[in-house]
C-alpha cells in the first residue's frame, strides 16, 4: 500500500504498497489468471485485508501467537454489543490502509450463533464496503 507523507526513522518518506491475492466465492486464494488474480492499491485490497484481519483469532496464526481478533475474549459468550462492537471497530482502524470506518453496523443472530457485520470504510484508495459479511459461527 502506497501512504503519503510518513516518515520513516531517517525522515524520509516511505512508500507502500499492498498487494492482495483475490479470494473465489468459497474464501480459497485465486489462481490462473496472472496479475488478474490480486487486488493491487485498491480499495477491495484493505476491504480484504480487514476482512481476514477480522476472521483470525488470537493465537490462530503460527508466526505471531498474539496477533488476531478477540473472539474469545470480547465477542463471543455474553458480551455486551458495545464491548464486541468496539472490538471489531478497534481491530478495522488498526489494519494498514484504513483511514476511518464512516459506517457500521452488526447483526448477532443468537439462534444460530452467526454474528455478521457490514461496513463502509474510507482507505487511501478511497472508499472501500464489506457487506453482511459472516465473522463467527
Amino acid at each position: 500500500m502506497k501512504i503519503l507523507g510518513n516518515q520513516n526513522k531517517g525522515g524520509r518518506e516511505s512508500v507502500f504498497f499492498m498487494r492482495y491475492r483475490k479470494l473465489d466465492e468459497n474464501d480459497d486464494y485465486s489462481f490462473g489468471l496472472s496479475q488478474n488474480n490480486f487486488h493491487i492499491d485498491s480499495p477491495e485490497a484493505v476491504a480484504q485485508a480487514v476482512l481476514t484481519r477480522l476472521r483470525l483469532w488470537i493465537g490462530e496464526w503460527f508466526a505471531d501467537l498474539s496477533d488476531g481478533t478477540g473472539w474469545n475474549q470480547s465477542i463471543l459468550g455474553k458480551q455486551p454489543k458495545n464491548l464486541y462492537e468496539l472490538t471489531l471497530r478497534q481491530r478495522v482502524l488498526e489494519t494498514a490502509g484504513v483511514l476511518n470506518i464512516e459506517q457500521f453496523e452488526s447483526y448477532l443472530d443468537t439462534q444460530t450463533r452467526r454474528l455478521t457485520v457490514s461496513m463502509t470504510i474510507n482507505t487511501i484508495y478511497g472508499e472501500a464496503y464489506l457487506n453482511n459479511e459472516d465473522l463467527a459461527a
